[in-house]
């Protein structure tokens, strides 16, 4: 593929992420162009087509007609957790590239059901965790590998939001659509930058899940608290909610100085990095950008060059072990093993 064309995008599931973030993004974008969208109502396909110049729509019924477009090159998947895995499936055979929100399926069988089918039909794969390219999470993970925090002890990490129960009960608070609560919305950002940070696998997990109305959250959790052990004795320690106010960090400590990103996960706030290295204070400022325009074109780039995507399908994957481990943890209340199987 010419490494000057632009990679031509279709959206699949125009929920509020993609009304708001996602679809605005490719206005921005020098490397990627939305052509077509694709929705449960096709009537809420026009009327964001009419929003965002977009001719070609299309209702769910009809993706296998939009994947066979020529100017489709990728498939960006925001629709509800529980059609990932499908939507994905479809998009490889039709020889469609994949980016796909987070998480990225309810099961790490449906995870290794979409690395497959990938693989088998040579597209790329991308998980849409916009850390990875967010210049205050980068100067995070640079940190830590610069080794001027020593070695690792612990991390920390929460995401928390208070949902709207009217929105939230058309998917979020249904466990067959979402696969879970907040730790498979929210949480997974945590999971997935702890695992990030630092550069391993964990071993095993230990959760405990609560609520106050468990008549709301009768499917799904509320609140969630897990640690999961990695290899060298670090402990990485986690917790999300649908019933606090939104906030998230991640924080760093190792054996000469701390660190920590605050907010962390949040696009539309100014996030700083600060903390404390052999007894010097440090503080970073990132103003706002589009995590969203370049996410989409590091995807592009990958596509157009040939490169493989990071974070990849066996990232989702992982991070979807890790999370089955933390429930089975808190529905047994004792501590799980993370099967070590998922190469």
């Amino acid at each position: 593929m010419a490494i000057t064309k632009r990679i031509g995008y279709v959206v699949v599931g125009l929920g509020s992420i993609s009304e708001i973030a996602v679809l605005p993004a490719f206005r921005r974008s020098k490397k990627s162009k939305l052509v077509a969208l694709v929705s449960h109502d096709r009537g809420r396909a026009e009327q964001l087509g009419k929003k965002f110049g977009v001719k070609q729509c299309y209702a769910y019924e009809n993706y296998d007609e939009c994947l066979a477009q020529p100017d489709v090159d990728a498939v960006f998947i925001a629709s509800v957790n529980g059609a990932h895995a499908e939507q994905t499936i479809r998009a490889a055979v039709a020889g469609k590239h994949v980016l796909c929100e987070k998480p990225m399926a309810n099961t790490v069988g449906d995870c290794r059901r979409m690395v497959e089918a990938c693989k088998q039909n040579r597209v790329r794969l991308m998980i849409a965790y916009r850390k990875y390219f967010e210049p205050g999470s980068k100067a995070l993970k640079k940190l830590v590998i610069s080794g001027k925090l020593g070695r690792l002890k612990h991390i920390f990490s929460t995401y928390t939001e208070t949902v709207d129960p009217n929105k939230a009960r058309a998917w979020q608070l249904n466990r067959r659509l979402a696969g879970g609560g907040s730790l498979m919305d929210l949480g997974i950002y945590c999971v997935n930058n702890m695992r990030w940070l630092a550069g391993s696998n964990p071993m095993e997990a230990t959760a405990h899940a609560w609520t106050d109305d468990p008549k709301r959250f009768s499917e799904v959790e509320d609140n969630i608290a897990f640690r999961v052990t990695h290899p060298g004795g670090l402990v990485c320690q986690g917790t999300s909610s649908y019933s606090a106010v939104a906030a998230s960090f991640v924080q760093v400590h190792g054996e000469k100085g701390w660190a920590a990103l605050n907010p962390a996960f949040a696009f539309e706030e100014e996030r700083r990095l600060f903390g404390k290295i052999q007894g010097r204070w440090f503080e970073q400022k990132f103003k706002v950008i589009d995590e969203f325009v370049l996410e989409l074109d590091g995807f592009a780039d990958c596509i157009r060059l040939g490169r493989d995507p990071e974070p990849d399908g066996m990232e989702g994957l992982r991070d979807i072990a890790t999370v089955q481990a933390i429930y089975r943890s808190a529905r047994e209340n004792r501590t799980i093993a993370i099967d070590p199987d998922t190469d």
